[in-house]
């Protein structure tokens, strides 16, 4: 808070355990544990659902933020390159239009040992647009205005979110 009080945290859920080929191999879970619950942080700002790196891949988690009330999702990354450069842009991209939420992703940049990080930090609007970009190859800050009103229109534009049903599968 302003007052710099810790009120709650978020654990990141799923761990990146990943064998991309050419010896690029992960395993989180080797030294992490995972966390088993998701957090909205309410701010006089906004309502901030929480989430970290690896999750940006599992799209229901940003559902159920934006259905309990988030309008901007925070995604802090350390992306390596090899999936940064494939994958960075159009999974947060999605994020943003599938919820209707403002999407904040700082992403680390640089060499770490062996692996090397994708930067590319972004600040996406509840349509999709990418608002502010930050550099593959050095520390910088990005910023965007952020008008809430435009979580309600890009809603009420296409209210996926009311539309969203449970269905069942049929295996044939």
């Amino acid at each position: 808070d302003q007052n710099g009080r810790i009120h709650s945290r978020y654990d990141k859920i799923h761990m990146f355990d990943v064998s991309l080929g050419d010896g690029e191999e992960f395993r989180e879970s080797d030294v992490f544990q995972p966390g088993e619950k998701a957090v909205i942080v309410e701010t006089p700002f906004a309502k901030i659902g929480l989430s970290i790196c690896y999750d940006l891949r599992f799209a229901a988690l940003y559902r159920a933020l934006a259905h309990h009330g988030a309008s901007v999702l925070s995604v802090p990354a350390a992306f390596i390159h090899t999936t940064g450069k494939a994958h960075w842009h159009v999974l947060l991209r999605s994020r943003a239009i599938e919820t209707g939420c403002y999407v904040i992703a700082p992403c680390q940049y640089g060499n770490h040992g062996t692996a090397r990080t994708y930067g590319h930090s972004l600040i996406i609007d509840p349509w999709g647009e990418v608002l502010a970009e930050g550099a593959e190859d050095q520390a910088d800050v990005i910023t965007a205005e952020i008008d809430l009103d435009k979580v309600l229109e890009a809603r009420q534009r296409i209210p996926a979110l009311i539309h969203d049903r449970d269905f069942s599968i049929e295996q044939v």
